[in-house]
């Protein structure tokens, strides 16, 4: 009996263990779903002003006054700077008297032909003095006005380059600072040709002619430190040819400005809409992959194979989505967790994701 419960130990213990098998990857898939999504460009622009001008000395002087705070926002038509008047004045008096001179001895001359008293060459010649000391003393005039430097246009005005004491516009015009208009401002970007195709077809589609485009096409702004695009403008300027050399056209934009939020030189994010929504496939951004051969996802088909499927990228959602123009359809089960655990051609243990 205790052989045979021997030999029962040693049969069992010559058995080989049973062999384990290897756990599938487990991925996380989602469907495709269906939503409304606009399509948009998205660019990157400089903000520019609408209006910039060098505010120089127009007459030679001593710089009396400066009539603003360096970096100030000003209004169109203040006094920016002054330029000493006081020649100018007098100018305007010797220039004022003169003429009042000449037309005193006009007059007499008109009375002296009436009595034959005098040539006729003699009156013509006192007209056209008097003539030329009325011109004197709109000259003067004129003159004296430059010696006060007004604002054509509201906006920031910068540093000034001249302090008060010094003599300017001696020796030509004297740049005194740079006036910019802020409201509204501009925004400066470029086009490739491609996206400008696929813009004119759009807005074709949408009923608007490209020549048209100017005041109706809305563009979209936002800063690098600002979510979104929350300043709101339209398409203001659009080149009349394509770079030969870098293959891009010129466009820009207006925007009110009206919070002085841009200001000249600053990096933009510019975003135009292509039409309105339009129905379209969206998947989680993170699951899209990109390489040589272009974006792709991972699907898993009915017998838990994983494949690589090529699509066309769309616009992205604010919600972290991505929409997908082409290669998916809403039927697909996209790999949307679990990502370095497939491989094409590999069977996986996927579990569902709304």
């Amino acid at each position: 009996m205790k052989r045979v419960s021997f030999l029962l130990l040693l049969l069992v213990g010559c058995r080989k263990p049973a062999e384990v098998s290897q756990a599938l990857p487990i991925v996380t898939v989602s469907r495709p779903v269906k939503r409304p999504v606009t399509e948009y460009l998205d660019l990157t622009g400089t903000v520019a002003p609408s209006k910039t001008v060098n505010l120089v000395a127009r007459v030679s002087g001593y710089l009396q006054s400066v009539g603003f705070q360096d970096g100030a926002f000003v209004e169109a038509g203040q006094v920016l700077f002054v330029i000493d008047p006081q020649q100018y004045e007098q100018q305007l008096a010797l220039n004022e008297a003169a003429l009042k001179q000449a037309q005193t001895e006009f007059e007499r001359q008109q009375e002296l032909i009436k009595e034959n008293a005098t040539a006729v060459s003699s009156v013509e010649k006192q007209l056209s003095q008097r003539d030329q000391a009325k011109a004197q003393v709109e000259l003067a005039k004129i003159n004296l006005n430059y010696t006060k430097v007004t604002a054509p246009f509201s906006g920031r005005i910068g540093a000034r380059q001249v302090d008060p004491g010094n003599l300017v516009g001696a020796n030509g015009p004297t740049t005194l600072a740079t006036l910019d208009q802020l409201m509204p401002i501009y925004v400066n970007f470029n086009l490739n040709e491609r996206d400008a195709l696929h813009l004119y077809a759009e807005m074709r589609g949408h009923g608007i002619a490209p020549k048209d485009n100017v005041g109706k096409l809305a563009v979209l702004v936002g800063l690098s430190n600002e979510q979104g695009y929350p300043h709101a403008g339209v398409l203001n300027f659009t080149d009349n040819e394509i770079s030969a050399s870098t293959g891009t056209i010129a466009m820009r934009a207006i925007l009110p400005n009206k919070d002085r939020a841009l200001f000249p030189g600053l990096f933009a994010r510019v975003r135009i809409p292509l039409g309105g929504p339009q129905v379209m496939l969206v998947i989680p951004n993170t699951a899209i992959g990109s390489d040589q051969q272009g974006d792709y996802v991972f699907v898993v088909n009915a017998g838990e194979i994983v494949s690589r499927r090529g699509i066309v990228r769309g616009t992205l959602t604010t919600d972290g989505g991505c929409a997908v123009r082409s290669g998916l359809t809403d039927s697909d089960r996209v790999i949307v967790r679990g990502l370095l655990n497939a491989k094409a051609g590999e069977k996986v243990a996927p579990t569902g994701k709304p």
